[in-house]
């Protein structure tokens, strides 16, 4: 029978260990605080995401990688009697949902409700045993940070209605799945899986979206620790508000270019056929998306190759592949910065900052959506200091943190 429950210690790094237990060991007092004393408490965890290489391919049923990070929301939970969810998390009003009632609210759209709403719906519909539950949870995944909190949200309710009312916990897959729907029906909001996979699956996750009601995910092992390196991921604040129209252009024009071949989606067009016809694809669409196209076409390469470096332990060909994928992004892609407001540059600045703190060392690139908010980098242990001061000088004590991989995936924490 298949089982996903971890010690602390096999969870969270050495040097972070103790701050752990005394994180869990506060969230135990807070449930005890607001449920009572005399309730069996279970906890869990389920990490924040990254996505290494494959910027804006999922749309166009293209590839992708994404990461686990150390960077988790947590939660202390006790079952109940009855079909009541209550949770509370820190700076947010108690969240309740009656589970017997699995309807889309409206008014609900946008909400924590709604999440529970929609995952609980997506489980019953697989067959999945759900009930209520008491819970409090913790979270040190930056809001805004382009880690998706709202995905480790959804598969963390998988994770509990798993543990609470199953003989197994739910296939991690299913745990996505889930999550992307209650997230596009309910929530409100036309994601793609690539988050959801990502926080689940533990790790670095190989992802091919060519048929996305059925993507599938390999787990890659490639110690970047071990070779000397960490992930950070640098909040640049700058706002997301307004740029619904930028990220809708990246994908009708690549979808432009699919069609002049009779395509709905890049991943059906040849790049043979794609340069072959360029002259007249230009005189159809538009010379932006041609370059989109081109980015998709390069990415889709640059996923495969760290595929094949995670594959082979080369470290430095992922590093590679990851600087590519930054600069494909800025020059082709063209998502750094909104060509509404090219007063605010904030994402590029941090990259240019990368550059000349790294000088030559490690990758920096856009991180997910673009056009605003955060980047990733790819960092030498011993620039780290280095790195993170530097960018907390110019946009924040605290903009700059240390994610590294998290190998383990969603699961149920053994506390000793």
């Amino acid at each position: 029978m298949e089982t996903r429950r971890f010690t602390q210690d096999k969870l969270y790094r050495s040097y972070d260990l103790q701050h752990q237990k005394e994180r869990y060991s506060k969230l135990s007092s807070s449930f005890r605080e607001y449920f009572g004393v005399d309730r069996c408490v279970r906890y869990f965890s389920v990490s924040g995401r990254t996505e290494v290489v494959g910027n804006h391919t999922d749309h166009q049923h293209g590839m992708a990688v994404g990461g686990s990070v150390h960077l988790d929301l947590i939660a202390a939970v006790s079952p109940r009697c009855d079909s009541i969810v209550r949770l509370i998390s820190p700076g947010y009003p108690e969240c309740v949902v009656d589970i017997d009632d699995l309807e889309i609210h409206t008014d609900e759209k946008g909400s924590s409700q709604a999440l529970i709403r929609g995952v609980t719906a997506g489980l019953k519909e697989r067959g999945v045993s759900v009930g209520g539950f008491d819970a409090v949870t913790d979270s040190n995944i930056p809001g805004g940070s382009g880690l998706s909190s709202s995905a480790a949200f959804e598969i963390l309710i998988c994770e509990i209605m798993g543990a609470l009312y199953n003989t197994a916990p739910v296939d991690l897959m299913t745990e996505a799945i889930v999550g992307q729907y209650a997230e596009n029906v309910y929530f409100g909001k036309p994601c793609g899986l690539l988050d959801q996979i990502s926080c689940a699956f533990g790790g670095f996750s190989y992802i091919d979206f060519s048929d996305p009601k059925a993507p599938i995910a390999e787990k890659m092992l490639l110690d970047l620790e071990g070779a000397g390196y960490t992930l950070c991921i640098t909040n640049t604040h700058s706002s997301h508000g307004d740029l619904t129209d930028d990220y809708a252009a990246v994908t009708s024009e690549m979808h432009s270019v699919a069609n002049y071949f009779g395509k709905e989606y890049l991943r059906e067009v040849s790049p043979d056929e794609f340069y072959g016809s360029l002259s007249d694809v230009r005189s159809k669409c538009s010379d932006r998306a041609v370059l989109r196209a081109i980015h998709f076409f390069a990415e889709e390469e640059r996923v495969l190759a760290v595929k094949n470096a995670a594959a082979s332990g080369d470290v430095s060909e992922y590093i590679r592949a990851v600087n590519a994928s930054g600069n494909s992004s800025f020059k082709f892609l063209q998502n750094v910065y909104s060509p509404n407001d090219t007063s605010n540059q904030a994402v590029s600045l941090a990259l240019a900052l990368s550059e000349r703190i790294l000088a030559g060392q490690g990758a920096s690139r856009v991180h997910g959506g673009g056009f605003a908010g955060t980047i990733q980098a790819v960092v030498p242990v011993n620039l780290l200091e280095k790195y993170v001061s530097g960018m907390n000088a110019v946009f924040g004590e605290g903009a700059c943190v240390s994610v590294g991989i998290r190998t383990l995936p969603s699961c149920e924490v053994i506390i000793e």
